[in-house]
């Protein structure tokens, strides 16, 4: 299945997000750092590439992925309920930050590796039961800038659109799981690797 590239402009935000869903704060961690952590989780985090159903075909998804959590939580995302991998000094710090932001206390983190422009996630929203009704997600990302799309899953001509930026935190909360999907598309331009970190409670 081919994913519709990105309908949003380069440069700038959409107008009008609903501050109520999502909060995005741009530059939280200095950019050598952010470098720095990059590099380390591309050489040493330990990837794997998941195969999903869709539309009755086993579909391999374009990107690079991780799940790190408290040894007492599954991972919801794998048929086999893997046991995660343990966390690293790294994502503690990461996850240190982010809590107070958030106002609250994550036990588990998904990382993806998106290496270049092809690698995407299709339009989706994270309303699995075991994250709860109203789930607060903590986005963090390193590297290259790309969009994150939402779109009203009522109206799918309400639509908007975040550059995501190397160093910043998007915090996903209220409705948007329920009322709203979202995606970061293909882009047909050069892209450099990305290193995206969700920070999750899984009930």
């Amino acid at each position: 299945m081919i994913e519709q590239l990105a309908f949003f402009p380069e440069a700038g935000q959409t107008t009008g997000i609903p501050d109520d869903i999502l909060k995005y704060i741009p530059g939280l961690f200095d950019p050598g750092l952010g470098q720095r952590l990059m590099a380390k989780f591309i050489a040493e985090t330990p990837w794997t590439q998941k195969t999903v159903r869709m539309y009755d075909k086993d579909v391999i998804t374009p990107r690079l992925s991780a799940w790190y959590a408290d040894q007492d939580t599954y991972d919801y995302t794998s048929i086999r309920k893997s046991a995660p991998n343990s966390w690293t000094p790294e994502l503690l710090m990461i996850k240190n930050i982010v809590e107070p932001i958030a106002g609250i206390s994550f036990n588990s983190v998904l990382l993806n590796y998106y290496r270049d422009g092809q690698d995407s996630v299709a339009w989706h929203s994270d309303n699995e039961k075991a994250l709860g009704p109203k789930p607060t997600i903590a986005s963090v990302t390193f590297g290259q800038v790309r969009e994150f799309d939402i779109r009203n899953k009522a109206d799918h001509s309400e639509k908007y659109s975040i550059r995501l930026e190397h160093g910043s935190l998007l915090l996903m909360k209220g409705d948007l799981q329920t009322k709203w999907d979202h995606r970061v598309a293909k882009s047909t331009k050069p892209m450099k690797p990305r290193i995206n970190l969700t920070f999750r409670v899984v009930i």
